[in-house]
């Protein structure tokens, strides 16, 4: 299949690539970390500023109509996407702060004393330490979904945990970003509904890989990052339930998120502007649904067969190492893989591999919790995306085995 896959196509369109590391040419397999930019996303962004820079919400003049209009756009595009209406769609950050918004939120508004919020061992920092953090300011506590030897869920502990007295909050990734897992949400959310608990889903990487219908996942919540969907940094999104949104107080406070203010009180504004205090990143949302655009024109599910493709040759290559582990091994995981060599310390590993060009991730990977579960303190990470060639999971077979014998 990768043969028909049109890859050359593909890499031509994100500039970043045709660069070199070191001297070598760049093989960028840190794509779970952020993915790189094509360059009609760059383009956006440039005649945003070059052409329509204004503020949005404050003007009757062209040029803030114009941008008023670039942004109205460009929320309608991501909420398409993703089979969802505008005014479900919240602009944040990142996916760390959609998690955040939700936990002082819904959460605050939720969760009282002696609730209970579930989470799972192979959550990122950012889907545990906002639930902490709400739940000791309402005496609510986290139980933890235990992950199973190959990286999977227990769903048999979840399904004890969704049954408890008190359980309100299932907060959930959609794909590992250590373990590659793709854990079956909807049978999780399906689950969950029948014992009448909110779901909330971390999507960040998930979203790059697959066209998600939000309307037919049937979650509460999905938060994602637009720096992982090849869109840039500094803009994500949060989609909420419309009637939840409604009942959800504010979370930051400031301009555009008001309907009236006096000194004896103020009213808010509806979602999603009232969740958006302050001036937006405009340019940021552009760029975002431009890489949407972008991905409505490439077959999807042949970029995954390609990724899995990619994931299979490095798994292999790299097996027959003496001391290899990989760390996640359930069946239909992600292309992503996060393994250890005995030892060999990752970030030893990761210098040598950047020496030949190769651009991977070591560390905790912002998982120390699961760390601590798998018994190591970091692991090396290869993580693919749909510009991605053979050649360079072959290349990365190749480095490893290099390094291991330099280091050995």
């Amino acid at each position: 299949m990768s043969d028909q896959y049109p890859i050359e196509k593909i890499r031509s369109d994100f500039p970043i690539l045709g660069q070199t590391n070191r001297g070598k040419p760049l093989a960028y397999l840190d794509n779970a970390a952020s993915s790189q930019k094509p360059q009609r996303v760059i383009d956006s962004i440039s005649r945003f500023y070059e052409s329509t820079n204004s503020n949005v919400h404050r003007g009757v003049y062209q040029l803030a109509e114009e941008a008023e209009n670039q942004y109205r756009l460009a929320r309608e595009y991501v909420a398409e996407w993703f089979s969802v209406t505008a005014d479900e769609l919240i602009f944040t950050r990142g996916t760390t702060e959609s998690l955040n918004l939700v936990a002082n939120s819904f959460g605050k508004t939720q969760l009282g004393e002696g609730d209970r919020v579930i989470v799972s061992e192979m959550e990122h920092h950012a889907n545990i330490v906002p639930w902490q953090l709400m739940c000791k300011t309402v005496g609510a506590q986290i139980t933890v979904v235990p992950v199973l030897p190959d990286g999977s869920l227990d769903r048999q502990a979840l399904s004890s945990l969704l049954k408890e007295p008190g359980s309100r909050i299932l907060s959930l990734c959609q794909v590992s970003n250590t373990l590659g897992t793709q854990n079956p949400l909807s049978e999780i959310i399906q689950e969950a509904k029948l014992n009448d608990v909110r779901t909330v889903v971390d999507g960040a990487q998930s979203a790059p890989h697959q066209r998600i219908n939000l309307r037919e996942l049937g979650c509460d919540f999905f938060a994602f990052s637009g720096h992982k969907v090849f869109g840039p940094m500094g803009i994500g999104v949060l989609f909420g339930q419309k009637e939840l949104l409604q009942e959800m107080p504010p979370f930051l406070g400031g301009g555009d998120m008001i309907e009236q203010v006096s000194f004896e009180g103020t009213t808010f504004a509806s979602p999603p502007q009232r969740f958006e205090a302050g001036t937006p990143n405009v340019a940021g949302a552009i760029g975002l649904a431009e890489a949407f655009r972008y991905l409505s024109e490439i077959d999807l599910i042949s970029a995954s067969r390609h990724e899995n493709q990619l994931l299979a040759l490095a798994r292999d290559g790299l097996q027959g190492i003496e001391g290899f582990i990989e760390h996640g091994t359930t069946s239909g995981k992600a292309a992503l893989l996060s393994f250890s060599i005995d030892g060999i310390h990752p970030h030893d590993l990761s210098t040598l591999l950047d020496s030949e060009g190769i651009a991977i991730r070591t560390g905790h990977h912002c998982c120390q919790p699961l760390m601590q579960k798998l018994g190591v303190e970091a692991t090396a990470r290869a993580s693919f995306a749909l510009y991605n060639t053979m050649e360079e999971a072959e290349r990365l077979v190749s480095a490893v085995r290099k390094a291991v014998s330099v280091l050995r």
